[in-house]
């Protein structure tokens, strides 16, 4: 049934999975022959010296989403910051005639430092603009339509859906969102460019080139552009990233970058020329030095970041593009060097690194020295940017950066795409993931929820009327997109079912493996807390016969104090999966609803 399913689901162009996964084999094998014939008797180092990058032929690519009405979303004032950047950008003469290796060779003052007086302070991320700031508006308030639209994202980390835990109306970010996000600023007649900063997913193996492929496909549609290969997406296994970035016969890749590549650097484009809206959008990126420590791979080539930028400026600026973007997959810091050495750019998106701001600030900032708008992807997928381009002297640059909340109604596309992601986890199984039972570190194994309630009833009865009990069942039979199963999802069932790692998605020995053949590890249960019972059950049940110290040793290494309970919940309580958890007294609130005693 499993495969029947996954052989009906069908992407935009009609073809089915199977045919896709073919044509995907096909193009891999022929890469592979490119690479070899590349390669051969070539020795490779990691930062070894810059071969020749052929240069991509520019062309204008139609946003690939379908322009329905909507009506408009609930206004989300806390988020909903319009900026202008002052200042007028570089005509295509004066790129072209603009030293791409000197610094200095844009004027700074050509941005005048009096035009950002009377804007508001940029309140830090975490803060909420009051009701009576400039700051709260509505979302695109007083804009015009722009030439064209620059949609920034970046730092997915596989969170291809909000986890929904505690309800999708509490919860940010999102691809089905984000789709609907473009469909609305399509149906208005912006022409729409899509970027994306990087990291795709967090994690390597099975699961993740599974997820890396499919959020590929929804950034497709979405109608993305330009797209980095993170640090993460960096350590997916080499035929993956391949088969991934190589084009098929007449497709162009989405994937750039200026000082990375995949087994050869000739794979790997170092700018786009993007042709929307009137406007020749220059476009290119690098994986900054601090993500390079990282990832320690032959088969991933690296150079520095301002000598990728050096060797592609000149092909930029021969293009007499409109504008000039820098998609920096490093941290600010690195960025902003990056921004002040290369002032040619008009608009710089910055991944960030651990020790940034995680959520986009509500404002561009403007960097010294330069003319560039600088902004932040944000993490997890939870904010989209939104940057307009006018032809306004005054104001050629606009910005807003959107949460991608409950007022954007699920895309049918992407929900149809995340349950053929499903599907495929179903299809594969938990063997096929890669995933191995491992002992749980006590030594002992999980014996059930009601073993635990033939002597501690009233527990017992307390656990059955709280969530952990049903917690499997929400897998399975979910109430919000209840399209979409999610209980062979190893992600979801570490904190659904009993017996799993919960923060390494993995199941220890004895712990859950089927919906059907491990009933009795249905929902969070009592061992997921208080540990593996065997050794205790067979200690009280004289299956094993041990002394009175022995037996009251058993007992007390069952026991959760209330001081560790707190650390033990917020193991899968996390700040994404259940942000009112972190709330001033949010434990002892929750702990109410779950109080128990031990033995009756």
């Amino acid at each position: 049934m499993a495969t029947s399913r996954l052989s009906t689901c069908r992407y935009r162009d009609g073809e089915d999975m199977t045919g896709r996964s073919m044509r995907y084999a096909a193009g891999f094998r022929f890469a592979l022959m490119v690479v070899m014939a590349l390669t051969a008797g070539c020795g490779r180092e990691r930062r070894s010296g810059v071969p020749t990058v052929a240069e991509p032929a520019g062309g204008s690519r139609s946003v690939a989403v379908t322009a329905t009405e909507h009506p408009p979303h609930r206004l989300t004032t806390s988020d909903s910051a319009n900026t202008t950047l002052p200042g007028g950008e570089a005509t295509a003469s004066e790129l072209a005639a603009t030293n791409a290796l000197d610094p200095n060779a844009l004027d700074p003052n050509a941005l005048d430092p009096n035009a950002l007086a009377t804007a508001p302070p940029i309140p830090n991320s975490d803060d909420e603009p009051d009701s009576r700031s400039p700051l709260a508006r509505k979302q695109f308030d007083g804009w015009s339509t722009p030439s064209v639209v620059l949609l920034v994202t970046g730092q997915q980390h596989g969170y291809i859906e909000p986890c929904g835990c505690t309800t999708l109306a509490n919860q940010k970010g999102g691809l089905a969102r984000r789709h609907t996000l473009v469909k609305k600023m399509t149906a208005r007649g912006w022409p729409i460019i899509g970027l994306d900063a990087g990291n795709q997913v967090r994690r390597f193996g099975r699961q993740a080139e599974i997820k890396f492929h499919m959020t590929l496909e929804g950034l497709k549609t979405i109608g993305y552009q330009a797209i980095v290969l993170g640090a993460d997406d960096l350590r997916l296994s080499v035929d993956e990233l391949v088969a991934a970035t190589v084009p098929l016969a007449g497709e162009a890749t989405p994937f750039l970058c200026a000082n990375a590549a995949v087994l050869d650097w000739s794979l790997m484009p170092d700018h786009k020329l993007i042709e929307q809206g009137g406007k020749k959008i220059g476009v290119t990126a690098i994986v900054g030095e601090r993500w390079q420590e990282d990832v320690s791979r032959d088969d991933v080539l690296f150079k520095d970041p301002a000598e990728g930028l050096r060797s592609v400026m000149p092909k930029l600026q021969a293009a007499n593009c409109d504008m000039l973007v820098l998609l920096a997959h490093t941290s600010v810091a690195e960025s902003k060097k990056l921004a002040r050495e290369f002032p040619q750019f008009h608009v710089v998106v910055s991944a960030g690194a651990p020790g940034d701001s995680t959520d986009p600030l509500y404002q561009p900032e403007v960097i010294d020295g330069t003319k560039a708008m600088f902004v932040q992807s944000g993490t997890k997928g939870m904010f989209a940017g939104v940057i307009g381009v006018f032809d306004e002297e005054e104001t050629p640059l606009r910005y807003q950066r959107v949460p991608l909340d409950d007022t954007f109604k699920d895309s049918p596309e992407m929900l149809k795409l995340l349950k053929s992601y499903q599907n495929q986890l179903e299809t594969v199984g938990l063997s096929g993931l890669g995933l191995r039972s491992v002992p749980h570190p006590s030594g002992n194994k999980f014996t059930g929820s009601e073993k635990c309630g033939e002597c501690h009833t009233e527990a017992f009865a307390s656990w059955e009327q709280t969530p952990h009990a049903s917690a499997t069942d929400s897998l399975a039979n979910p109430v919000e997109r209840a399209e979409i199963q999610r209980h062979f999802d190893p992600e979801c069932l570490s904190c659904h079912v009993t017996g799993w790692n919960p923060k390494r998605f993995f199941p220890y020995t004895s712990g859950y493996l089927d919906l059907e053949k491990s009933i009795e590890l249905h929902g969070n249960g009592c061992e997921n807390c208080h540990g593996p019972g065997s050794a205790h059950v067979d200690a009280e049940e004289g299956t094993t016969a041990v002394d009175e110290s022995t037996l009251e040793a058993l007992r007390k290494s069952m026991r959760l104090p209330i001081d560790a309970a707190e650390k033990k919940c917020v193991e899968c309580h996390d700040i994404d999966n259940s942000p009112d958890f972190f709330e001033k007294d949010a434990f002892q609130r929750y702990w109410k609803d779950v109080e128990h005693k031990g033995l009756d």
